[in-house]
């Protein structure tokens, strides 16, 4: 408790000292120095909530009918047999639904809905590995959600053996699994170390018992902390924290204490998300009073407090909105980060194949998608056929302008003449028809020299809207 008493005595004084200041405040370590700007007026112009956080580009709005099952069998088959792959597994059940969720995911008490579920998931597996001339190599997997340990731990094993016997594990190979601490079990942290799990990611978001009233995700400290030291007691020694800020009746002083709180039990990484709320597009979230959520500045004093809590504790910012303790993946491959669906990663490959419905993959030639509905999902496994509903086939332009913003995403900077060149494309064109950067570069949040684009470190809280100036497909008017 006077950890966190420090903890919030620190932050508020940095943010009176913030505003004494000409907008820079540094925290340093004598491996690590950060620059983070407090809220200012230019954030609350530059910044939209609405704007994607591109994990993928082209982003899914741009997804059509016109790349179906097809075509996703022939990129299936056309994969390097030596080139190692990425697999994501979406189980969407949860046991109670979160106010703020904007992912698809069904309730249920029944471990028979999910139990029937995992079996449609197995024949999936088969279908697409059997599209390949032998058993493609894996680096990662990844079970997302929902909550994948809801599951039997019997089923998760089975699972996993299943994969095991379809593709061609390395040695190596990362497997990481998210978790609702609310229902994790002794069981399944066993299931786990047998089946070899190396990283667990658990969905903490704040420990604000006001705020986790207002977005029903109830869960104190004890909970998580238990969950954790499960996890470490089977050997998943790999801990992940997501935390989120503008959510209902949050405040700087509430994200101060879930971060502190957070760095006291030491995970090896934190992902920090901002709260977007789409009512019309996600029915829960119009549970959530618009009249209770923090304004723009408002969120960017919370990201911002955030930020300077994990620096101070030793962590190192990854990009946007991750932070890792310096002997981590992350924090080791600086400059060379990937992002990806899951956010910032370490994964180096250039094919990820998916599972599940609304399950998203990335191929040779682009991007598929399967059936959203889990009911149309079943319907087409269940005859045979893959799942893939709609998808995006690649130009160049597009991995070229995925590649720029890849790397302003991750780095904050990017050559991009040498993008282009790595490509064979002209950069003059591009960079001539990326106006909406001229504001940008007008108000001192970005530098361009011969084509380099550098977002300064102080500014890093509207790095997407940096990014959507190379976006092609944005309908500008809706922002």
């Amino acid at each position: 408790m006077a950890d966190l008493d420090k903890s919030i005595r620190t932050a508020e004084s940095n943010s009176i000292q913030r505003k004494k200041t000409r907008g820079i405040w540094t925290s340093s370590r004598s491996d690590w120095k950060q620059t983070i700007a407090p809220p200012t007026s230019l954030h609350t112009k530059h910044y939209d909530a609405r704007l994607p956080w591109y994990t993928i580009y082209p982003t899914v709005s741009e997804f059509s009918p016109a790349v179906g099952a097809e075509d996703c069998e022939e990129w299936l088959k056309g994969l390097p047999a030596d080139e190692a792959v990425s697999l994501y597994l979406h189980i969407p059940f949860c046991r109670s639904m979160c106010w703020y969720c904007g992912f698809p995911t069904r309730i249920t008490r029944r471990q028979a809905s999910i139990v029937e579920y995992l079996s449609v998931l197995s024949e999936e597996i088969r279908l697409v590995a059997e599209q390949a001339p032998q058993a493609l190599p894996v680096s990662d997997v990844h079970f997302g959600g929902g909550t994948p340990t809801i599951m039997p731990p019997a089923e998760f094993l089975a699972l996993m053996q299943i994969l095991r016997r379809r593709f061609a594990f390395e040695k190596a190979a990362t497997v990481a699994v998210e978790i609702d601490p609310r229902t994790f079990t002794p069981e399944m942290a066993e299931a786990l170390e047998v089946a070899e799990v190396t990283r667990a990611s658990l969905g903490v978001q704040s420990f604000d018992l006001t705020v986790q009233t207002k977005i029903n995700r109830v869960q104190c400290e004890a909970i998580v902390a238990a969950a954790v030291e499960n996890l470490r007691r089977h050997k998943v020694s790999r801990i992940n924290f997501d935390l989120m800020y503008g959510l209902p009746h949050q405040t700087v002083q509430s994200c101060v204490q879930s971060a502190t709180t957070a760095v006291n039990m030491r995970p090896d990484r934190l992902a920090v998300f901002g709260y977007g709320h789409v009512p019309s597009y996600r029915k829960n979230q119009r549970l959530i009073a618009e009249t209770a959520l923090p304004d723009v500045a408002a969120r960017a004093e919370q990201a911002a407090a955030i930020a300077d809590t994990l620096i101070a504790a030793g962590y190192r910012q990854i990009g946007l909105d991750h932070f890792a303790l310096p002997d981590d993946e992350l924090a080791q491959r600086a400059g060379r980060l990937r992002r990806n669906s899951l956010g910032y990663s370490a994964d180096t490959c250039q094919t990820l194949i998916s599972f599940g419905p609304s399950a998203i993959g990335r191929l040779g030639k682009g991007y598929v998608q399967n059936e959203i509905a889990q009911s149309s999902y079943s319907r087409r496994i269940a005859v045979g056929q893959l799942a893939t509903a709609r998808g995006y086939r690649l130009s160049v332009e597009d991995r070229v302008r995925a590649d720029i913003i890849e790397r302003l995403m991750c780095n904050l900077e990017v050559d991009v003449p040498a993008v282009c060149a790595a490509h064979g494309f002209d950069p003059i064109p591009l960079l001539d028809r990326a106006e909406p950067l001229t504001p940008l570069v007008e108000d001192g949040i970005v530098d361009i020299d011969k084509g380099f684009v550098r977002v300064r470190q102080e500014h890093g809280f509207v790095l997407r809207s940096v990014a959507a100036a190379f976006d092609a497909y944005l309908d500008r008017s809706r922002y």
